[in-house]
């Protein structure tokens, strides 16, 4: 039998890490890994993932890609925390390591330049000001956020800020940390705020916040929006109830799927038992377009670095290729699609497309 072709999946797959974002990223990841292997493999070498647990842990992650690297692995693969990503992307760069990251958008992964780390999905400040912009067609101009400030928050918050303000929109800042959920309240009263951004942990921290402001007369009309895209996922909608639904969100999906799409979106749903989020088709074409690399390129790490850029291949949300862009210090697919999105409070199950890009 044929030695297999082995790369390294990276995903929180325990707490403190968000677990379901982490499932359904690997059941991408392994989806596409076994097509691959029904399809003849990577020149009749089965593809074979080496998957560890990151659990939102940067220095977990680092040991990994330490561990990955040791053992052979032309690449790896995944992760959904930014911050982890960060780490991650940074230590692939030091070693040489070609890195595909699926699912985490914050812009600099790397200080400078990198050959070797490439990502799927987009940067923050790409899906964060069309997120913007919907905020702004609403008609929102006294826009707040509680944060609790670290890089990923702290970094959006930037963004946003920068957004608004040369069109007339002002962005005031609440120190989730600080504030209690019921002063969180009091707050966006007295600044006369129209939307309250969750930049905050969740469900726990997010469900807190949700409940003072949907419980204050003064704030009935205050629109609750999560553009990192939590509310995408059943583990924020469960413990929330009513309260989590109509809260805008950013989702990378379009509009309709293709024919692959829609056949990959068929088999994720039988794997997960559930509906499949934007997460589980990231992490299904990034094993495409891992795939595809390996076979055109071969399994040398430079190699693989040195084909980033001529990257075309067909995933299940549209053409990929990578580039360079102004937001991201990575080979970039530039752009995924981008919506923005929430639960329909008649039936949450169900999602309405707000906006898209």
């Amino acid at each position: 039998m044929k030695t297999s072709v082995r790369i390294g999946a990276l995903a929180p797959l325990s707490r403190p890490g968000w677990v379901e974002a982490g499932r359904h990223l690997l059941a991408g990841l392994e989806s596409a890994t076994r097509e691959v292997n029904d399809s003849g493999g990577i020149g009749g070498r089965p593809l074979e993932l080496l998957v560890r647990d990151t659990a939102a842990d940067p220095r977990r992650a680092v040991a990994a890609v330490d561990e990955l690297a040791a053992l052979g692995v032309p690449a790896i693969a995944g992760e959904y925390h930014s911050v982890v990503a960060q780490a991650v992307a940074a230590r692939a760069d030091a070693l040489g390591l070609p890195f595909l990251c699926s699912s985490a958008v914050l812009g600099a992964l790397t200080e400078r330049p990198s050959e070797w780390v490439a990502r799927i999905c987009p940067a923050q400040a790409h899906g964060w000001r069309l997120y913007g912009d919907f905020l702004l067609g609403a008609g929102h101009r006294r826009i707040a956020v509680a944060v609790q400030p670290n890089v990923y928050w702290t970094s959006g918050t930037g963004v946003l800020r920068e957004h608004l303000a040369p069109r007339g929109a002002t962005l005031v800042e609440l120190d989730a940390n600080v504030l209690s959920p019921a002063a969180v309240a009091d707050e966006l009263a007295r600044h006369g705020a129209t939307a309250l951004l969750l930049l905050v942990g969740a469900p726990d921290a997010a469900g807190a916040v949700v409940g003072a402001v949907r419980e204050d007369p003064r704030l009935a009309k205050v629109l609750i929006g999560a553009p990192a895209g939590q509310p995408e996922f059943a583990e924020w909608a469960q413990p929330l109830g009513e309260g989590g639904s109509a809260v805008p969100f950013l989702r990378y999906l379009p509009e309709r799927l293709g024919p692959l799409g829609t056949r990959v979106h068929a088999a994720l749903r039988r794997r997960l038992g559930t509906e499949p989020s934007f997460v589980a088709f990231e992490g299904y074409d990034t094993v495409t377009v891992l795939a595809e690399v390996l076979r055109s390129a071969g399994t040398e790490r430079a190699g693989i670095a040195a084909a980033w850029p001529g990257v075309d291949v067909e995933g299940t949300r549209g053409r990929i290729r990578f580039s360079r862009t102004p937001d991201s210090s990575a080979w970039q697919w530039a752009w995924p699609p981008v919506q923005v999105a929430d639960r329909d409070p008649a039936a949450p199950e169900r999602f309405r497309v707000l906006h898209t890009s």
